[in-house]
């Protein structure tokens, strides 16, 4: 029998997946995060929101390896973690999808979804070197189909697509490898209205396999449509917290800006 997603039954897991406590990220003298603290469970989705420089991308580069944080704790299912590398994060199971997407524009579609996983033939042409392409080719184009955007033949060079099309190769990727954690920075860029629509359908399907998500945007309203959490950052911290259901966008745009509706009335008023 069926059972519902963890996030719409309430039984989402105890032990959250992902601990960061009193997290700090220093640049010289620059304090990008200043004790920060959070926690995502699995099946559930967690937003990050805040203004240009509130720390949401310091704070996911720290999650997926690209930096260390300077000090507090990092947990990953329970463990001390302090990745030095993105290769640690992503061997722990956690995929990132960044802003800047991060293909190979003079490889296929295919190559890029495998891009440092490829699948080798059996046997002894496998350990020779020989690549299953009929394998990989099968396998990408079930990823990329989930995503609902139209590609072109899966062996374009990815340099000659749009950035859309970029993106949904970029998400697809993700989505496929990711095993125990999803990070999605800013998913939306570039999409349209349709293909936006089948990104939240993927972004729940992942959530509602297990998968914890975290997911930045400037976007409210497609935060507000699928997140179960809100976290508000504001110049390096955690300033609010919302349970998505029982808040509003308003209340959210209050917290990033650090003003009170009456308070931003008034300035309009000025």
């Amino acid at each position: 029998m069926a059972t519902a997603p963890a996030s719409e039954t309430g039984d989402v897991q105890d032990t959250p997946l992902l601990v960061l406590r009193n997290v700090t990220r220093t640049f010289g003298s620059v304090t990008a995060l200043a004790d920060v603290s959070l926690d995502v469970r699995a099946g559930e989705i967690l937003g990050l929101v805040g203004d240009n420089g509130a720390g949401k991308s310091t704070i996911i580069k720290i999650i997926s390896g690209m930096f260390p944080q300077t000090s507090g704790d990092v947990l990953f299912e329970g463990q001390p973690r302090r990745w030095i590398s993105p290769q640690q994060a992503l061997a722990a199971g956690i995929e990132t999808v960044y802003q800047d997407v991060g293909l190979a524009a003079t490889l296929s579609i295919t190559a890029n979804i495998f891009l440092g996983r490829e699948i080798v033939r059996p046997g002894l042409l496998g350990r020779m070197g020989f690549l299953d392409n009929r394998a990989m080719t099968q396998v990408a184009q079930a990823d990329t189909a989930k995503t609902g955007i139209r590609l072109p033949h899966l062996e374009t060079s990815v340099g000659n697509l749009s950035g859309g099309q970029r993106q949904a190769i970029t998400i697809a990727r993700s989505m496929s490898w990711a095993r125990k954690l999803l990070i999605l920075d800013e998913p939306t860029n570039h999409l349209g209205v349709h293909e936006v629509e089948e990104l939240l359908r993927l972004v729940r399907h992942v959530r509602d396999q297990g998968v914890a998500v975290v997911l930045i945007s400037h976007t409210l309203a497609h935060v507000m449509a699928i997140t179960d959490r809100i976290l508000v950052l504001r110049l390096g911290q955690v300033v609010a917290e919302h349970v998505t259901r029982e808040t509003t966008t308003a209340a959210v745009v209050n917290d990033i800006v650090g003003a009170s509706e009456a308070e931003i009335a008034r300035s309009l008023n000025e």
